[in-house]
């Protein structure tokens, strides 16, 4: 029956999505209050997959499912719920339910897990906990919030730098608590300080009398403990690190980050550009009404007062829109197309920027190209709005404003869709979450005035 479950999860959405008559089971043995039907359909599956269970259900069937679900839910499904359904499943979790849930975490797992929760279900958590595990998650979450500190896990392998291959293999069968999943030894000096690290594959590779310096890695470099989670995860990125040590202001070997947390790093700044440029927070499927309105509002209030601000240009030429209708059926064109233009270079560089890879040695390269893409469209399109501009009006002259226009307004929207994000990274705000108003404000405005102006210059 396992095998059928593990069929079933295969998919009829996607790829990895979860099939409906799993959900269906899952709710039919849940109002059923059948738990060995339940446990016989979760048990199989992999952590991330129960979670997304948990987002696709209500908050009353979460309830039910915990309740019927007794020794089911462990720390690893605890760590891949998404922040605020991990709070209302704490919440919903019995003290010894939650103790044996995060027992077996590493240091890591767990300070991801409590870092966000309030202090009563932080104290919940840590008490769970055996002291020296409780100690080491306490200092973790005495780092700065996104740092290093924060991400490691205090669980390290680690030999002294002298050793040869068999002593290191003789140490570590000897050894009753290796983490459970690491990827390299990590040698130190007397000072506990790293000099360098050795792949499992080498190492097992290699015949004993091997002296571990000579098959260390070239990608071998140190994390400091205060360094922002951001540029660690950059440093993994660029560097291709599978697993780096982390050290204090000493240099003294703390703990390490692997490439799993790294890469939840990426992953969730990649996220939070996407939902920032689009101006919805950092808000999930499972938030309640009250707290997604809450996130939205602020941004549709910027919104409004960027459409009054082009209201505004608009309402200069009012008598101008009034003695010829036509201004007002094509001037939306040509501020929609400019504000489309601006989103797509924007997107462009608000992802360089993250990435590094826009810096002060190639903006204005990078800018020009923008604006050259910019008059190029402009003018393919400029072609496309004039012969329709003269032929819906039977107004030439109509048509050779519209294509002016929508030309200057795309090189418009290619100049401030770069050069906007690359203007509030130098004063310090985030480019991801304050572009996108004023590059529409931008292309907006430009886009009606260009227009609109030239039309009394030309038309009337």
């Amino acid at each position: 029956m396992a095998d059928d479950i593990q069929i079933s999860e295969q998919r009829d959405d996607g790829a990895y999505a979860l099939a409906k008559d799993l959900v269906q089971s899952v709710l039919d043995s849940i109002a059923n209050r059948d738990a060995e039907e339940l446990h016989r359909v979760l048990d199989p599956l992999h952590p991330a997959d129960v979670a997304d269970l948990f987002e696709q259900i209500s908050e009353e069937k979460r309830a039910g499912l915990l309740t019927l679900w007794r020794g089911g839910m462990d720390g690893d499904v605890l760590s891949e719920l998404e922040e605020n359904l991990r709070e209302d499943v704490i919440d919903m979790l019995e003290p010894a339910q939650l103790a044996e849930a995060v027992r077996d975490l590493d240091s890591d797992d767990v300070v991801d897990l409590v870092e966000d929760l309030d202090d009563s279900q932080q104290e919940a958590v840590l008490d769970a906990l055996d002291d020296a595990d409780r100690v080491a998650v306490e200092q973790a979450l005495s780092y700065p919030e996104e740092s290093a500190g924060r991400l490691m896990q205090r669980e390290v392998v680690m030999a002294p730098s002298h050793w040869n291959v068999g002593e290191a293999i003789d140490f570590l069968r000897n050894q009753d608590d290796l983490p459970e999943q690491f990827y390299h030894m990590i040698l130190v000096d007397p000072r506990l300080k790293p000099v360098g690290y050795v792949t499992l594959g080498k190492l097992l590779g290699s015949r004993r009398e091997v002296l571990l310096t000579s098959i260390t890695e070239d990608s071998f470099r140190t994390i400091p403990v205060d360094q922002d989670e951001e540029e660690v995860a950059y440093a993994f990125n660029q560097y291709h690190l599978i697993s780096a040590p982390v050290v204090d202001a000493d240099e003294r070997l703390v703990g390490q980050i692997t490439i799993d947390d790294a890469m939840a790093v990426l992953d969730g700044e990649a996220e939070e550009d996407l939902l920032r440029l689009a101006g919805v927070g950092e808000g999930s499927l499972s938030d309640r009404v009250v707290e997604t309105t809450k996130q939205r509002l602020p941004w549709l209030a910027v919104n409004l007062v960027t459409a009054i601000l082009a209201s505004l240009v608009i309402a200069q030429f009012e008598a101008a829109i009034a003695q010829l209708v036509a201004l007002a059926v094509l001037m939306p064109i040509v501020a929609s197309m400019g504000g489309n233009a601006g989103t797509q270079s924007l997107t462009v560089a608000v992802r360089a920027i993250a990435t590094k890879d826009l810096t002060g040695s190639n903006v204005w390269r990078v800018i020009r190209r923008e604006a050259l893409v910019g008059l190029i469209n402009g003018l393919i399109f400029a072609v496309v709005m004039g012969i329709i501009g003269a032929v819906w009006f039977s107004m030439p002259l109509l048509g050779g404003v519209v294509a002016v226009a929508m030309v200057v307004n795309l090189v418009i929207a290619g100049l401030a869709g770069t050069g906007i994000p690359v203007v509030l990274e130098k004063l310090g705000i985030d480019p991801a979450l304050a572009s996108g108003a004023f590059v529409t404000t931008v292309t907006d405005v430009v886009g009606f005035f260009a227009f609109l102006g030239l039309a009394v210059v030309v038309l009337l």
